[in-house]
């Protein structure tokens, strides 16, 4: 259905991207369809389907044609594969690109994703960066938040933090993180193709109220970078007030040094003389801004070490028995945190509403540790840690569900079960013999009902 673009956005954009431009991109986001693309868990052993056309600028992305029913397959529940947007995926790119030209190999990296909600570019960094690093997701909404931090637990990497409140907040890390990613929140015009609203809601007064956010958000978090670290700097957006002008504001005011992004490595993408453009026409994806800056490289100062809370009793040793490299971690509280993060970690635990730290393990109840979902979906759960029971299909959504598990076959063990599908974990129940009590968390069970659903999984991998 073709869109009505306001006037007063139209000579924004071409302020922004120049006549010849914006009138492609006004044509497509009128009356083009979205992209729809996926980015595949790698850690989860899941690979492209064969001829599936890849995304230019990231390996692990591909495109769909139809959006099926992603609820309906239980290898989404379980973070085989994310859905993104290709031009989301470039961050991650982006950050993998300039921590090997910044930092030596070996270097540990702490990394914050300040604005972090659904969590698709916090999902893109740490499959660039891998385990070098340790990644504080923040989300200043609580709902957004709360879905962040599902997409962390699916995704199932141990290194990570998720936090709610504002971003700004986070500038009393003073110089702890050598990369910090923004991607602030915009008026979302390169959303107009994907999603009605967003023309809808569109006004000049928004984009003026979003600047002041954005160099707010920005300045704020300038303290926690390291000397000589990176911050990364996007939005959805094309118009100049939201991009260039608050890239040349943190310039101006911290003596930042801006970064020349190497374009090739994002064919399509449109360089400007603050960063990138992802047009929609141009490339196969929505909109996207982004752009680099340097700190000043300078002396780092001296601070206490911070200290990470003792293990809960008993923590230790169910590591040891659930994880498959324990020797990697340090058990803090509830939580697995490998070691070579510990210092990190220890900073980012003073956050004030930490939703999660490093691998929650689990819960001691009585004389008993319960395991976390979270354990159940991470890429370092011991395999034959607890007994493991593979699903049908129909049996699959019904756990996904919630429902209770009757006729579990005869010499299965009794205690912690992991139900699989397609021999990955869906999550925990406790056998109690004959039958399994369900513990998929209340929160994110499945709504849809049998009669709902397709006869087989939608085919996606």
């Amino acid at each position: 259905m073709e869109k009505e673009l306001p006037h007063e956005f139209m000579a924004m954009l071409c302020d922004a991207v120049g006549t010849e431009a914006a009138g492609a991109l006004s044509r497509s986001l009128a009356h083009d369809a979205p992209t729809l693309s996926v980015r595949i868990n790698s850690a989860k052993g899941a690979t492209a389907p064969c001829g599936a056309e890849t995304v230019a600028w990231e390996e692990r992305g591909f495109y769909i044609g139809e959006r099926p029913l992603f609820a309906a397959d239980p290898a989404w529940h379980q973070g085989v594969y994310y859905v993104q947007d290709a031009s989301s995926m470039a961050v991650g790119t982006l950050a993998a690109h300039l921590a090997s030209r910044f930092f030596a190999p070996d270097a540990t990296l702490c990394y914050l994703d300040a604005c972090a909600a659904p969590g698709g570019k916090t999902i893109g960094a740490i499959d660039a960066l891998g385990q070098r690093a340790f990644v504080l997701a923040n989300e200043a909404d609580r709902r957004r938040a709360s879905v962040l931090a599902e997409n962390i637990a699916k995704h199932g990497s141990p290194d990570v933090a998720v936090a709610c409140g504002p971003a700004q907040r986070l500038g009393s890390l003073t110089e702890t993180f050598d990369i910090i990613a923004a991607d602030a929140p915009c008026s979302g015009e390169g959303m107009m193709r994907k999603e009605p609203e967003a023309v809808a809601q569109w006004t000049p007064g928004l984009v003026d109220s979003c600047a002041a956010l954005q160099k707010d958000i920005v300045e704020s978090l300038w303290p926690a970078l390291k000397p000589g670290g990176i911050f990364i700097y996007s939005t959805c957006t094309f118009n100049r007030r939201e991009d260039e002008e608050v890239v040349r504001h943190i310039i101006d005011i911290t003596g930042a040094e801006l970064i020349d992004i190497d374009a090739q490595l994002f064919p399509g993408a449109t360089k400007g003389e603050c960063g990138l453009r992802f047009l929609p026409g141009t490339v196969k994806g929505e909109g996207l801004f982004m752009a680099a800056l340097r700190k000043p490289v300078g002396e780092t100062r001296t601070r206490r070490p911070a200290i990470l809370p003792k293990a809960t009793p008993g923590m230790a040793e169910f590591a040891r028995m659930a994880l498959s490299n324990p020797a990697d971690f340090t058990i803090s509280a509830n939580s697995a945190i490998r070691t070579v993060h510990s210092d990190a970690a220890a900073r980012i635990s003073t956050v004030k509403g930490l939703m999660r730290i490093g691998l929650p393990l689990g819960e001691l109840k009585g004389k008993a540790i319960v395991p976390s979902h979270e354990l159940a979906l991470s890429t370092v759960l011991k395999p034959d840690a607890f007994a493991a029971l593979e699903l049908s299909y129909p049996a699959a959504m019904a756990y996904l569900r919630g429902e209770a598990m009757p006729d579990i076959p005869d010499g299965t063990p009794k205690g912690f079960i992991t139900p699989l599908w397609q021999g990955l974990p869906l999550g925990f129940a406790k056998n109690i013999g004959r039958r399994a009590n369900n513990l998929y968390p209340d929160a994110i069970r499945l709504r849809l009902q049998p009669s709902q659903l397709p006869p087989s999984p939608p085919k996606i991998l």
